[in-house]
């Protein structure tokens, strides 16, 4: 019998000072059982970074075709394609030729570097594409707040990340290895 996922529900207040945007998000996430807590929380902050009203998960690891978040306009175009983790160049290329931009939110530490190393000579070909990368200590304290309902309240503000979760404040600090040409 094959495992299920397991399902979140987070209420994420958000004020991007950056943008302008203040909304409150109900989210309802499924983690898969190969899924840890950590890549998870990445999910939910990657979906703070960009955060829009269009803005959606996507089927999960077990769908090739689809990134972890994507927007599409009302045609169904992709305008933004977002992935978590350290995905193939060759993924990130085909995302490239299907969507308006492309995002990378990497983390992971020493594993994060090691895959920046050897691939951001192709990388930086690729004119739609923005690597960020999340601190290894930064995220790991995320995943400790984990729990199956939370309350989450974030603020954005010149790039910087502050999220109250069960009590505790968090401070993250994305570092961008790549911005897409503009």
């Amino acid at each position: 019998m094959a495992l299920k996922a397991t399902i979140f529900k987070i209420e994420l207040q958000l004020a991007d000072l950056d943008r302008g945007y203040y909304q409150t998000h109900a989210l309802t996430l499924a983690r898969h059982p190969s899924e840890t807590d950590e890549r998870m929380m990445v999910r939910t902050v990657a979906f703070a970074l960009h955060a829009d009203p269009a803005l959606e998960f996507g089927r999960g690891l077990s769908a090739d075709d689809e990134p972890d978040l994507w927007r599409k306009d009302l045609t169904g175009t992709i305008e933004q394609w977002i992935e978590v983790g350290l995905p193939d160049e060759k993924r990130l290329r085909r995302a490239c030729g299907r969507a308006a931009s492309v995002i990378v939110v990497a983390y992971g530490g020493r594993t994060a570097e090691v895959w920046w190393e050897q691939n951001q000579a192709a990388l930086r070909k690729l004119d739609k594409l923005t690597v960020l990368n999340l601190p290894q200590p930064q995220t790991e304290a995320l995943a400790g707040h984990v729990a199956r309902t939370m309350q989450i309240s974030c603020t954005l503000q010149e790039g910087e990340l502050w999220l109250v979760v069960d009590g505790a404040t968090l401070h993250l600090t994305p570092q961008a290895w790549l911005a897409a040409a503009r």
